[in-house]
């Protein structure tokens, strides 16, 4: 081992454990943090605040998130994680950490809990947007059909032999 070795620490569980950093060391991923926790839903409400939902008053169960924001869970036992949406499907580790499936598709059996704001009596689905991922996807789909019927409607015009 010479002067130029370093320790290479052992990551924590969790999607995030290599980010333990060293207390005062200047964390630059924060901003994307908290982007992500934003758009897992991650918008509980944060401690020393009771774990209520602002927008219903109901009470929920509030779990710290890798990301450091908090989600409020819908309090029960957990669902099969085929019938809720993709994005909304939050998981509970050993740590009591909570964490969100995303997109992918859950194995044949397995269970989720699901966030308070996907139930919430007090939002809109324009407000909660539980199938945002299919929103995407039609988009998508809207502008490829768009993008096809012009490049036919060129192949089938034809342009004057300049020849």
């Amino acid at each position: 081992m010479g002067e130029t070795d370093s320790i290479v620490p052992f990551s924590v569980p969790g999607p995030d454990g290599v980010r333990v950093p060293a207390v005062g060391t200047p964390r630059p991923w924060e901003a994307a943090d908290r982007a992500q926790a934003a758009r897992d839903g991650a918008t509980g409400p944060e401690p020393p605040g009771p774990p209520v939902c602002p927008e219903c008053g109901l009470a929920g169960e509030r779990r710290a998130t890798y990301t450091g924001q908090h989600v409020l869970l819908q309090p029960g036992r957990p669902v099969p994680a085929h019938l809720v949406p993709g994005g909304h499907r939050w998981h509970v580790d050993g740590n009591g950490v909570a964490w969100n499936g995303g997109q992918d598709e859950p194995p044949p059996g397995a269970t989720c809990r699901i966030p308070h704001r996907l139930v919430c009596p007090g939002l809109s689905l324009d407000e909660i947007r539980p199938w945002s991922r299919l929103a995407e996807v039609r988009e998508h789909n809207a502008l490829s059909a768009r993008r096809e019927a012009d490049e036919e409607a060129v192949r089938r015009t034809r342009l004057p032999d300049a020849g």
